[in-house]
């Protein structure tokens, strides 16, 4: 009786500790599935059409497709999902697509960086901006994010896809590209 008591308390308490690890592990960032994008703001555009100025990307693309971008770092799978986004919005021209991208980071060679990507892949339609830190008021964007990606039509989000540090991969970028559709309806 003891022993079974044992067992099932140990069972109880594995399960609790699990469950709470998993929990722990998700992070939530950003505007999430079902609400509306909170609004305006103005980082600076590193290239486009407003390159050099302090800018709002949300107001352009109104309530136009978008894929919106939170990143801290510029990684591989970052950058490998700079370039398939500029060439899906390029391709969804006639839906009038748009894409940004938002890097949070108080680092003064960060634009550099961000100039050097945009050269070097030749962007077409992706913009790259630049914020602080924290990114814009009311995004919530978590300290523990590394990237999110909020798609997003009629400025209501569709999709969400947060990762931490070193969590993104390849088969993440594939994963975003293949529900762009969502919002492409």
């Amino acid at each position: 009786m003891k022993m079974t008591r044992f067992v099932t308390t140990s069972a109880l308490a594995l399960v609790v500790l699990t469950g709470s690890l998993i929990a722990a592990d998700a992070v939530k960032s950003g505007p999430q599935v079902g609400e509306k994008v909170p609004g305006p703001f103005e980082p600076l555009n590193i290239n486009g059409d407003n390159a050099g100025k302090k800018f709002c990307q949300f107001c352009i693309n109104g309530q136009n497709p978008v894929a919106m971008v939170f990143a801290r770092e510029t990684s591989e799978p970052v950058t490998k999902l700079i370039k398939e986004l500029d060439a899906a919005t390029a391709k969804n021209g006639d839906a009038k697509m748009g894409s940004f991208f938002v890097f949070l980071s108080d680092d003064e060679a960060m634009q550099k960086k961000l100039e050097s990507i945009a050269k070097k892949e030749d962007l077409k339609k992706t913009v790259l901006t630049l914020d602080n830190k924290t990114g814009p008021e009311n995004y919530n964007i978590a300290k523990d994010a590394e990237v999110t990606v909020v798609l997003y039509k009629g400025r209501k989000v569709v999709k969400n896809y947060t990762f931490t540090k070193g969590q993104m991969k390849e088969k993440d970028v594939e994963k975003v590209i293949a529900d762009l559709p969502e919002i492409l309806k």
